[in-house]
């Protein structure tokens, strides 16, 4: 390690409690979605940025377009370093919008409190973690007086449970920002070079109410309902003959995740509503995928007489892919990782779907690499007592500084 190099790890040392602390602060600030209220989390994080002379920009989503969307307010954050001319723009991302705690903590959900090592609160892992790791990993960089050229911006977004569109995928499409690399929230031990894609349909089945009594008079569309349900699910076996390519991605999953319906014990159910979430892999075509998915559903009820039905998209995802400079941002994380952790870490996908693959659509190599343990259900992630080894804080903190350093530094 360069003497340049143990200076910025020994800086985030020196100031770890601090780091701990703001963390404390983001986390403390509830931002439950739904019903996705956000915007009060922006302002606290943009108030506690102006404390290390940092403006952050705020760009309001207009309500119309949030509430449209099933949320109450979004407010995401650009923060922009700008050093001499020459170099690349860097974005680091991470979103501060999560799902609702739920029941069953030990500790309080929006208490950040400290124990045995581990920070505890809603999104300490996922990803309100890596709002601290990136700015910690910033203010190292730039508090040696190192010589840096290029741009590097933070980008705190509040978007990601309901797809990212308008989080990163608004910011984008905005033209407010247009980075060369992106780095967004990941876990200390692995890198994140692809994702799955992810197809979300609303399939709501229309027959006739009639009497529990004299169910003749009815159209039943529960009935109907479970004839798409077989079809959907009799496509199982076929889907895990598909084998995608990418290192921890096996196969494409389908399910329904919801289903409403009906009025009441004695009557024959009229409407049924089924949401359904179909994960492809890499490979697959997401516009070939959403045909199938439609003509399985319509031709599992179309012999059925007085049934109608209507099929909605909820969402459609598409697959991070890496993409030309991925190869660079993997190698300096590695480089880096190893430094600091004594180990080779892996560049591979998930299963999951994340927001960074807006990025990606926009031509923007990215990858997710950030604060957390080897595994997400080791974090508790989205179930009560999420929690964040400070030790993999501090850890990424370095990690991700360094790497930095590798993009924006002056070299002799």
């Amino acid at each position: 390690m360069t003497t340049t190099e143990q200076q910025i790890t020994d800086w985030i040392d020196a100031h770890f409690d601090e780091e701990v602390a703001f963390l404390q602060q983001v986390v403390q600030v509830p931002t439950d979605t739904p019903p996705g209220n956000n915007a009060p989390h922006a302002e606290r994080v943009a108030q506690l940025l102006q404390a290390y002379g940092w403006e952050a920009e705020k760009h309001a989503v207009p309500s119309d377009q949030v509430e449209a969307y099933g949320m109450e307010s979004i407010t995401n954050l650009i923060v922009r370093r700008q050093y001499a001319a020459g170099g690349p723009t860097v974005a680091l991302n991470a979103h501060g919008d999560v799902v609702p705690p739920g029941d069953n903590w030990t500790y309080p959900p929006y208490g950040a409190q400290v124990a045995d090592g581990y920070l505890y609160g809603r999104a300490a892992a996922v990803s309100k973690s890596d709002f601290a790791t990136y700015v910690f990993a910033t203010r190292a960089l730039e508090a040696l007086g190192i010589d840096l050229k290029g741009q590097l911006e933070l980008h705190f977004t509040y978007d990601e449970e309901f797809g990212g569109l308008l989080g990163p995928g608004w910011l984008l499409e905005q033209k407010l920002t247009k980075p060369d690399f992106v780095i967004a929230a990941g876990f200390s031990y692995n890198i994140v070079t692809a994702h799955n894609a992810c197809l979300q349909l609303e399939i709501t089945v229309h027959g006739k109410s009639g009497h529990g009594a004299m169910p003749e008079t009815g159209i039943d569309a529960l009935q109907a309902a479970s004839k798409i349900l077989n079809a959907i699910y009799g496509q199982l076996p076929e889907l895990k003959k598909i084998k995608s390519k990418v290192p921890c991605i096996d196969s494409p999953t389908m399910l329904v995740g919801r289903i409403d319906g009906g009025t009441n014990t004695n009557v024959v159910p009229g409407k049924v509503t089924m949401k359904l979430d179909r994960r492809m892999i890499p490979e697959e075509d997401p516009v070939a995928v959403e045909a199938q998915v439609r003509a399985l559903i319509e031709a599992a009820v179309q012999d059925e007489p007085g049934i109608r039905i209507e099929i909605r998209r909820l969402l459609l995802s598409h697959a991070l892919r890496p993409l030309p400079g991925s190869e660079q941002l993997v190698a300096n994380l590695q480089k880096n990782a190893l430094a600091i952790l004594g180990e080779t870490i892996p560049a591979q996908g998930t299963p999951l779907y994340a927001d960074a693959r807006l990025y990606g659509e926009h031509g923007i190599a990215a990858v997710l690499y950030g604060a957390g343990p080897r595994t997400v259900p080791e974090s508790n992630a989205k179930k009560a007592d999420e929690r964040l080894a400070l030790d993999d804080l501090r850890k990424a903190s370095k990690i991700v500084a360094l790497t930095l350093l590798d993009f924006l530094a002056v070299r002799a």
